[in-house]
Order: C-alpha cells, then structure tokens, then sequence
C-alpha cells in the first residue's frame, strides 16, 4: 500500500481575475477550489493511475471536512485525525497579469494527534511505501520527518520525500527510497 502524509493540508481557492487593480473592487472570471498539500496531490495522482493510495495527516472544522470529502470524491482512500479546535487552512492564489498567493496558518497539532500520526505509521508493514512531502507547519516539531523515518527504520518501508532543503538535508541519514530535489535547490 501508498500512504502519503501531508502536515499542511488546505483548500486551495484558485480565482482568475482578468484585470487586477489595486485599490478596487475586483471580479473573478473563474473560480475553483481544490484539496491541496503536496501529499494531497500525490495521493490524488496516485488514485488517477489506479493505485491504492490512503492520505494522511491532520483536518480541522468544516474546511477540513470538504477537503477530506474532496480526496475522496477523486477516489483517494482518507485516514485523516480530526483535531478538536480550529480549521484547516485555505489558500488563496489569485491568477492575472501577476500571480499572488495568500497561505493561510492552518490549526494547532497538539501532542495527543502526534502521537496519534505515529501509531498509524507504525502500523506500516514491509513492502509499504510512505510519501512525506511539503512543509511542516510551526505547531508540528521541525523534525517530525525524521522522527517517522527513524521509527521506521529497517521495517522495509520505502520512503520517498519531497521536503525543502534543510528538511530533506536532515533526513538523507534514514536512505530515503527516492526525495525530489529538482525544484529545491535548483
């Protein structure tokens, strides 16, 4: 089985604005929301290819159901831990003559949901694959990737990560099975 983790889950909010002034009321010509996070996006492509692929990671409020609900609609399997206060984020990317993007934080991670990401990675056999991919949002600890890796060491469990430098640096000790660099460092 494919698992993929996603620390930072959102709904991406995609508008195209035509004309974009500063300082006025500006209309959208299209508009599209979409289950985002880099994790999320591998286990959609995943699916798309008809591979087994269950997504990981956190959801919050009722943005965190409809990106939930979202990834299954795409045929992704979920396997989501619910956390008791705040929303997942949404992110806002507006596309015109230039592009902007607006992140939001996304809710607090607390202790009780981290452990409760380590059991179920724990639960990985030999011959699973693991994807850790995007960034770690400042409530999770900055080594959370190695954390998952070191546990799973010597289980068989290949690891693939697409994580910016420092994070993907910190983790090459564990023999990643494949990590993505061409648009890090390049």
């Amino acid at each position: 089985m494919i698992y993929t983790v996603t620390f930072n889950p959102s709904l991406d909010y995609v508008v195209q604005v035509e004309h974009f002034q500063k300082d006025a009321v500006n209309r959208t010509s299209s508009e599209h929301v979409y289950a985002g996070g880099k994790g999320n996006n591998v286990a959609v492509i995943l699916s798309g290819l008809g591979l087994t692929c269950r997504a990981l990671g956190f959801r919050a409020g009722f943005t965190g159901a409809a990106m939930e609900q979202m990834l299954r609609e795409y045929g992704c399997d979920t396997d989501f831990i619910p956390l008791p206060e705040g929303t997942t984020r949404i992110n806002v990317k507006v596309k015109a003559e230039q592009e902007f993007e607006i992140n939001g934080q996304g809710p607090v991670i607390g202790d009780d949901q981290i452990r409760m990401l380590f059991e179920k990675t724990d639960a990985l056999e030999s011959g699973d694959v693991l994807v850790l991919s995007g960034s770690i949002p400042n409530t999770l600890p900055d080594d959370i990737y190695e954390r998952i890796m070191q546990r799973l060491d010597g289980k068989g469990v290949r690891i693939a990560v697409d994580a910016t430098q420092d994070l993907l640096l910190k983790v090459l000790k564990y023999h990643p099975f494949l990590i993505n660099v061409a648009t890090h460092f390049f």
